[in-house]
């Protein structure tokens, strides 16, 4: 079989692409134009192809290894790889030594340059961009209403934006977002919104003495919200990269976290999706005794379910565009 062209691997845009991928102890590589990884089993080697073709993100956890061919392959299709610990976390270096959150990126000349120039339009100015972080955080509370109403597991476990505790939380949330004058004020308002969703998320699964922590991930570990939290967090941290490589905005052009973090747009639009997924199935998936690939199956199915990718990508484009007619002004 020929191997396929660049073209040939584009038909599928990645906001409607299916796929993201999380492998260990396997070997990565290309055989007969396919992408394939190979699995070590008791009597005998067992093939399975990977759809490079519907495929985001390819992130590849302990014991793997990986052919250039299909390295070669995964470029053309358009795929991010990344490498990573255990369980997907702590993501290691792939292409920057001082910052963690970066991805190994297919290169392109082909990427569009329109939304790159739409984003410098207003980047540069402090007001501007402080409108645009607003924008985010706007959009944020709308995808978490949206899915917390929408997704009758959720509703079920007492995931709801009709407790009166969020409700009060969020209100605050949206008066202090629009006053704030600086994107320090800012980032306070939202940490203290996310301190709330956290304490909901306890008492809901009656999760006791739960306090957040960013360590790495341990195996030993017994704190599971935490775990899952910063998991999930992982994956979507790669659905932003990719929005952001695939409408060819570097990583740095951040509008909250800051211009002294290189990977800080990565925070930002990966802001967008995770108290509204991640931040309820983790501690779900806690209160279950998941194991972290049961985690990780339910919080991708529930990417899929939401398309919080496609909604990464309106929501950029958005933004880049100023097709609301708020930034650009």
């Amino acid at each position: 079989m020929n191997d396929l062209s660049p073209s040939d691997l584009k038909s599928i845009l990645h906001s409607k692409r299916a796929n993201m991928y999380y492998l260990e102890y396997c070997r990565v590589m290309q055989k007969d134009g396919r992408v394939l990884y190979l699995t070590e089993a008791s009597k005998e080697n067992q093939y399975f192809n990977i759809p490079i073709a519907n495929s985001t993100i390819l992130l590849l956890g302990n014991g793997t290894s990986i052919t250039q061919a299909a390295v070669r392959m995964l470029a053309q299709a358009g795929v991010l790889i990344g490498f990573s610990g255990g369980g997907g976390t702590p993501l290691y270096m792939a292409n920057d030594t001082e910052q963690p959150i970066e991805w190994f990126t297919p290169q392109s000349e082909y990427r569009p340059t329109e939304y790159l120039q739409g984003w410098m339009k207003f980047w540069f100015d402090d007001a501007k961009r402080l409108t645009a972080a607003k924008y985010f955080q706007q959009a944020r509370i709308e995808f978490l209403h949206k899915v917390w109403t929408s997704d009758r597991e959720l509703k079920s476990e007492g995931f709801t934006t009709a407790d009166s505790s969020i409700e009060v939380a969020l209100e605050r949330f949206n008066d202090r977002m629009l006053t704030a004058a600086k994107p320090a004020d800012l980032l306070l308002t939202e940490a203290q919104l996310t301190k709330a969703l956290y304490k909901f998320a306890a008492n809901t699964t009656k999760t006791e003495n739960f306090t957040r922590q960013h360590r790495a991930f341990d195996r030993n570990s017994t704190d599971k919200a935490n775990d899952f939290l910063n998991h999930g967090n992982y994956l979507a941290y790669g659905l932003a990269a990719c929005t952001l490589w695939v409408l060819g905005i570097p990583h740095g052009f951040a509008v909250m976290h800051g211009k002294t973090r290189r990977g800080a747009l990565v925070f930002d639009i990966a802001d967008l999706i995770k108290d509204a997924i991640v931040l309820p199935w983790a501690f779900i998936c806690a209160k279950e005794n998941a194991t972290e690939q049961e985690f990780r199956q339910q919080i991708l199915q529930a990417f899929t379910d939401h398309k919080a990718l496609d909604f990464m990508f309106e929501q950029v484009k958005a933004v880049a565009l100023d097709t609301h007619g708020k930034i650009h002004e």
